[in-house]
């Protein structure tokens, strides 16, 4: 049998190009349906764009934001027997006073900007101005992740330097001598003793004429090359605020802290180092100053409590600090200062 030919196409009808399932739509029409759809068009109909207004970013997602909390055991007393004794089913909580000490480190955790000094000033000697100065920075530095460090800014052969451990022999003259040469921490920390803590220590010279050479100046710039690498400083001053290195602590002090011991002179002595203050012109240290009466008794003479209440009236706030015989004279490491002496010191 012979096949017949298959016509060959001409091409001309546009007829034979239209798809089968299209019907009798129009050649528009398919050109409209091969161009390319917006993303926005093809999804119209199954999500609602965001308006754009939300400041949401991926920094959001912190554990304090979407972790649940953990019920905070309590630390001591009847509450730690409690949960103790119930194998932790029945917790009361941290009581009171521990909520408050948390409060406080959660303070002293603080961010600081740029670097902040601190002088801890005293009329009257043998009051504890080192010992408080170091319980300070034991405490700043052993609650605080940056860098904190004590200046002996004493004149008269200050004793900063021997309450903690030697790791060098380098005195603040030494590092004003270098001063050229220090341009990185690593630097600037061979001249330093660092505590258990992580306080760091710049000791004051022993024989009393070179430390007396050292004026106004001389501690500002010292100050000054602190302040590049440190976040904290805490200056120990001497007792006489009229003499040049105590003036150039206090221009450039942040804030003060007035050590006094529970007695009618030390008091007396104090106040009127705040009087001093404000007649030369600052009183703005004065309104932000912090007094410490230390060592305090629970038997003895002075009325304590009005003591307080004098200087409640011309600081920020009074701090009493109860006697402890083993910071007499001794080494302070950051694991002799707990409980009480912790809280006083934030």
């Amino acid at each position: 049998m012979s096949q017949q030919p298959r016509p060959a196409w001409t091409g001309g009808s546009e007829e034979a190009l239209v798809p089968l399932d299209r019907g009798d739509e129009g050649s528009s029409h398919a050109e409209d349906d091969r161009a390319p759809r917006g993303r926005a068009a093809r999804r119209g109909d199954v999500t609602t764009p965001a308006s754009g207004r939300s400041t949401a970013t991926a920094a959001d997602f912190t554990a304090e934001r979407y972790l649940r909390r953990e019920s905070i055991a309590p630390r001591d007393g009847w509450r730690r027997f409690v949960y103790w004794l119930s194998g932790g089913r029945v917790n009361f909580g941290p009581s009171p006073a521990e909520v408050a000490e948390r409060a406080l480190i959660a303070r002293a955790k603080g961010r600081v900007a740029g670097c902040r000094s601190i002088a801890v000033i005293s009329r009257k000697g043998g009051v504890g101005k080192t010992t408080t100065t170091l319980m300070l920075g034991h405490t700043f530095a052993s609650l605080r992740g940056d860098r904190v460090v004590a200046l002996d800014g004493n004149p008269d052969a200050g004793s900063l330097g021997y309450r903690v451990r030697k790791e060098t022999a380098a005195t603040v003259t030494n590092l004003l001598a270098d001063e050229q040469e220090i341009i990185r921490y690593a630097d600037i920390r061979a001249y330093t003793n660092q505590a258990s803590t992580r306080l760091e220590v710049v000791a004051s010279d022993d024989d009393p004429r070179i430390t007396t050479a050292l004026g106004e100046e001389d501690y500002r710039r010292a100050i000054a090359l602190l302040e590049r690498h440190y976040n904290l400083i805490l200056l120990d001053t001497g007792t006489g605020v009229l003499e040049s290195a105590t003036k150039g602590i206090l221009q450039l002090a942040d804030q003060i802290v007035v050590v006094m011991s529970p007695s009618l002179d030390s008091a007396r002595a104090a106040s009127s180092t705040l009087d001093w203050l404000n007649e030369n012109g600052h009183p703005e240290l004065v309104r932000n100053a912090v007094a410490v009466i230390n060592a305090v008794r629970e038997e003895g003479l002075v009325e304590v409590g009005k003591i307080e209440d004098h200087f409640h009236g011309r600081c920020r706030a009074v701090v009493q600090v109860p006697w402890d015989s083993r910071r007499r004279g001794r080494w302070i490491h950051g694991m002799t200062i707990g409980g009480n002496h912790r809280c006083c010191a934030i």
